[in-house]
């Protein structure tokens, strides 16, 4: 059965979704994805989480950056530990998921939604398969060059534009789609606002903007257009360098 169209409704509340790139167990932010161009913001994950959780978060994004590399997860033992810390907490994580044994341990660590990136592009077949078996639990990720998707850790750029490929997932039952403009990630310089309503339009998927968010300027744009189906926005680097500021954004959301 075809979902309802979320563009029938109105968004009422936009999350704002703290992101927790982990590389080699550390907290880090990367400029355009580059694991050579990384900036270590704390020892302890864990307590970088609970930092997120008390200024009011309602979802975490985890990315397993080693893992997006490798093929497999490289973190777990973080994400299980920050999953098991908040257990009501909605977790989403992405980087090396590419098995259904993965989604499985992951679901079991109490991790609420699986990203799968890499995987939709080369075997979107496989995203089919896991919405089935796990419904309402599979975001997929599309990560974009001047609208072509990204894969492996954003280092091959394909020849797939991600509006069609989120045509490709509408029927399957996909609970959201991370849309990443990779020329703006972790660069300070403003969410690419157009690019992703354009991404909402595409389809009847809800989409979580990432990629760019500096400060409440980037929030206020995306609240305007949220109704087309914006479900909320991933901030890293701009939380961690105090240009916004995650209690102030949710409220404003909120209202």
């Amino acid at each position: 059965m075809a979902r309802p169209d979320p563009r029938l409704f109105t968004v009422s509340i936009m999350l704002i979704i703290p992101a927790i790139d982990l590389k080699d167990g550390k907290c880090v932010r990367l400029r355009q994805g580059l694991m050579e161009d990384s900036t270590v913001y704390g020892d302890d994950p864990l307590a970088m989480a609970a930092r997120w959780v008390d200024a009011g978060a309602r979802r975490l994004h985890l990315v397993d950056l080693n893992g997006a590399f490798e093929g497999k997860p490289m973190n777990g033992e973080v994400v299980t530990a920050i999953a098991r810390q908040y257990p009501e907490l909605p977790i989403q994580i992405g980087g090396g998921i590419r098995t259904i044994e993965i989604i499985e341990h992951y679901l079991d660590a109490g991790v609420s939604y699986l990203i799968i990136g890499t995987k939709a592009v080369k075997e979107p077949e496989f995203v089919t398969e896991v919405c089935r078996q796990f419904p309402g639990r599979i975001i997929v990720g599309l990560d974009a060059v001047n609208g072509l998707v990204a894969t492996d850790g954003w280092a091959e750029v394909s020849d797939i534009q991600a509006s069609e490929l989120a045509k490709r997932f509408e029927q399957d039952g996909v609970e959201s789609i991370v849309y990443t403009d990779i020329s703006r990630d972790g660069m300070m310089q403003g969410v690419n606002v157009e690019a992703t309503v354009a991404m909402a339009e595409a389809s009847s998927i809800p989409v979580i903007a990432s990629g760019g968010i500096t400060n409440m300027d980037d929030i206020h744009q995306l609240k305007a257009v949220a109704g087309v189906g914006i479900l909320g926005a991933i901030t890293g680097k701009a939380i961690y360098e105090g240009s916004l500021d995650v209690t102030q954004a949710q409220q404003f959301c909120d209202e």
